[in-house]
Formats: C-alpha cells, structure tokens, sequence
C-alpha cells in the first residue's frame, strides 16, 4: 500500500511539474510574441510617421535624403554628375537633388522620370517597350502635358508589396541613368 501511495505522490508531482513546466512554457511564448508584436508596430510606427495633420508619411523626407545620397555616391563613383528626384507615391516631389555640373535640363527630366514611375506604377525603361511603334502603349509620352517620360532613369519604390514613391535619375546616358535608378531601387530596399 505505501508503493502504491508513493506512486501516486510521484505521478501528482510530476504533473504538477508538467503542468508548471507548460505554463511556464506557455507564458514564455506569450512574453515572446508580445515582445516581436511591440518591436514590428515600432517599426511601422517609424515608416508611416504621421505629418501633424495626421496624415500617413510611407516615404519621409528623411528616407528620400538618404536613398539621393546613396545615388550620388554611386554617381560620383561612376564620375557622373546627375539629378536626383524621389517622389511620394502620388507623384509629388520630395526631394530633388541636384549635384554639382549637372545639367540643367536633368532637373526637369529627373521629376517627370519620378513622375512617370509614381503615376504609371513601372519603370520608365519598361514603359519603353511598351511605348514602342506597334505596342499598346505606343504615344503615351504625348499625354500628362508632356510630363510622362519613355526611357529608363525612373523607378518605383516599393515597401512591402505596396508603391510608397519613385526616384527619377538624369544626368548620364540612358544605361547610366537606368542602372542608377535601379542601384537607387535596391538601396531603397536596404535604407527603408
């Protein structure tokens, strides 16, 4: 009888040290989860900060200076000196950044650039191909009061599947201005 009494003490304090274990266990994870749930809203805090109107903000100023300098780096590397426009995702200018020797010309061809990807959800250099003679979007450019741009430069910023703006680059050849934009597109990625 006492065997059999001792068994079930063992058996209860075992349970009970499971049971405590798995609560432990359970708040553990509970702590873990609320402490990744609290760190993934401060980080959308951070990347959709409100204007004092209250206004969401996908694409700060903050942001848009630091992917222009990341362009310019790489455009000084190349010896280029270029414009840089980074648009919100309605199309309207946040910063335009203009390097020294740049061409005046490039400021304009820079916003429209930005303007055209923002606008038409793509990158200029693909609404090339689709605004060649025989393509569907063949004339485009004559449209927007000659504001939308067919060859490369623009990009589309995207955070999260989601069009946040565009950057426009002008200032090199069109390689040059195509493969900045999309330098100026993956460091978005890292920056943002």
């Amino acid at each position: 009888m006492e065997d059999g009494r001792q068994e079930r003490i063992i058996r209860r304090a075992a349970e009970g040290a499971v049971r405590e274990s798995l609560e432990q266990v359970v708040e553990r994870a509970v702590r873990e989860t609320l402490k990744t749930m609290e760190r993934e809203a401060g980080k959308k805090a951070e990347q959709t900060e409100k204007t004092e109107i209250g206004q969401e903000v996908l694409l700060t100023l903050e942001t848009a200076k630091k992917l222009a300098g990341e362009v310019e780096r790489k455009a000084k590397e190349m010896g280029l000196p270029v414009v840089i426009a980074v648009s919100d995702a309605s199309a309207r200018p946040i910063a335009v950044h203009c390097m020294d020797g740049a061409y005046i010309a490039s400021f304009d061809i820079a916003l429209h650039k930005a303007y055209t990807s923002a606008g038409l959800k793509m990158s200029t250099a693909e609404l090339s191909r689709l605004s060649a003679p025989g393509q569907p979007l063949y004339g485009i450019q004559n449209t927007n009061g000659g504001k939308i741009v067919i060859f490369g430069g623009g990009e589309v910023l995207e955070r999260n599947g989601q069009t946040v703006g565009a950057l426009g680059v002008s200032g090199g050849t069109l390689e040059q201005d195509t493969a900045l934009a999309a330098y100026g597109k993956e460091m978005f990625g890292r920056i943002s």
